[in-house]
C-alpha cells in the first residue's frame, strides 16, 4: 500500500510539500506541481486516512453545504462551483436540502458535528435564527451566501463571512436593460415570501423606475407557492404568472423576473396565452442557468461571477477553520449583464 513517502518519490517532490496537499496549503504552490501531485496519488491509488487526519487536526477534511433545495437550477449551480473549488483544496462537500425548515437546518447542523465538519456555507437562509449563532458559537465555521452580514453579528459576536451579488444593483441593472430598449410599462415578477436577497432586487428596480418616473402601482406582481418560498416550484410559478400578467390591461412590455427559472416559465405561459416575446413583452431574469441559453427565445439575464464567489466562500472557509482569529469579513460581487433574444431590438 503506497504512502505519503512513495507519492513524494512519484511526483518528484519533498514529503512536506505532499503534506502541503493533503491539508490543502496550495496558495503558494504551482499549477503544474499540485497537478503532479495529484495524479502521482491517483496512480498509486494514495488515499490518506480521512479519520486519521480528523483525529490530528480536529476536523475532517470537509466542509458543508446549506441550500433550501437542490432542485432550484440557481442553487445546483452554487453547488457545482463550491464542489469544484473545494476538490481543488482537496476537500469533500456535503450538501444539505432544508426546505427552509428549522427542523432540517438544525439536524443538519448536528449532522456536520458529528462528521467532524467546522466549516458550512449557508445559501439563501435566515442566518440570524438562533441555531445558526448557537452553532458558530461552538466552533463551526459559516459563511453566509446571498444575504449579506446580519445587522447584529458584530454585537453578538456572531463570526461568519458574508458573500453575496450586489442584489441591489442586480435589480437596478436589469430593469435600466429594459429602459434602454425602450420599454416604459415594467413589473417585477416574483414568488410571495420574502427573503433579503429577493428584497434586495426589488428595491434596485424600483429605484430604476422611480428615476425614470416610470413608478405606478401594481408593478410587483407576486405567485402564491405551494410551499413556503418557492423554491421547487420557479418554473410552474412562472407559468402561473403569465395568465395572471396576460390579464392585465394595458399589458407590461418589460418584466423582470426574480431569478431564470422564473422567467422561464413565465416565457412558456405568455406564449400558451398567446404572447409573444420579445415584441410584446420583453422579459429579464436574474441569476442566467445554463438553461437560460437554450430555451426559445434565449432569456437575458443578471449574471452573478459564481466561480469567483465560490472560491471565495471556499478558501476563507478553510482558512478561518484553520485559523479562528481571522476576523470575518464581507464580499459583495458585481454583477454583469448577458444579452440574448427575450428584450426587443
Amino acid at each position: 500500500m503506497a504512502n505519503i513517502r512513495d507519492v513524494a518519490k512519484h511526483a518528484g517532490v519533498s514529503v512536506s510539500t505532499v503534506s502541503n496537499v493533503l491539508n490543502g496549503r496550495t496558495d503558494q504552490m504551482r499549477a503544474e506541481t499540485l497537478a503532479r501531485i495529484q495524479q502521482s496519488m491517483q496512480t498509486l491509488n494514495y488515499f490518506p486516512n480521512r479519520v486519521a487526519q480528523q483525529l490530528k487536526t480536529g476536523h475532517a477534511k470537509m466542509i458543508g453545504l446549506l441550500v433550501p433545495s437542490i432542485v432550484n437550477p440557481s442553487f445546483a449551480a452554487l453547488a457545482r462551483e463550491v464542489d469544484l473549488a473545494a476538490k481543488k483544496r482537496l476537500f469533500r462537500v456535503l450538501t444539505g436540502n432544508t426546505y427552509r425548515q428549522i427542523e432540517e437546518e438544525e439536524a443538519f447542523l448536528e449532522d456536520m458535528f458529528s462528521h467532524g465538519v467546522r466549516g458550512i456555507i449557508v445559501a439563501a437562509c435566515d442566518i440570524e435564527k438562533p441555531h445558526f449563532a448557537r452553532a458558530a458559537n461552538q466552533g463551526m465555521v459559516m459563511v453566509n451566501y446571498d444575504g449579506r452580514m446580519p445587522a447584529r453579528a458584530e454585537a453578538d459576536d456572531f463570526t461568519l463571512d458574508s458573500v453575496s451579488m450586489d442584489n441591489i444593483e442586480a435589480g437596478r441593472m436589469a430593469a435600466e436593460h429594459l429602459i434602454a430598449h425602450n420599454c416604459h410599462r415594467l413589473a417585477f415578477a416574483t414568488v410571495a415570501g420574502m427573503t433579503p436577497s429577493r428584497a434586495h432586487k426589488i428595491e434596485g428596480f424600483l429605484s430604476a423606475v422611480q428615476h425614470h418616473g416610470l413608478f405606478r402601482d401594481g408593478m410587483i406582481v407576486e405567485g402564491q407557492a405551494m410551499a413556503a418560498y418557492g423554491d421547487t416550484e420557479m418554473t410552474e410559478l412562472g407559468r402561473a404568472l403569465a395568465l395572471k400578467i396576460s390579464q392585465q390591461s394595458p399589458l407590461p412590455d418589460g418584466i423582470v423576473a426574480i431569478n431564470d427559472a422564473l422567467g422561464i416559465g413565465l416565457m412558456a405561459g405568455l406564449h400558451q396565452a398567446g404572447i409573444n416575446v420579445p415584441e410584446q413583452i420583453s422579459i429579464v431574469g436574474i441569476d442566467n442557468i445554463s438553461l437560460s441559453g437554450l430555451v426559445y427565445p434565449g432569456l437575458s439575464s443578471i449574471m452573478p461571477p459564481l466561480p469567483q464567489m465560490a472560491e471565495v466562500m471556499v478558501e476563507r472557509l478553510i482558512a478561518r477553520i484553520e485559523n479562528p482569529a481571522i476576523a470575518p469579513e464581507e464580499f459583495l460581487f458585481s454583477p454583469s449583464l448577458v444579452s440574448r433574444q427575450s428584450v426587443r431590438g
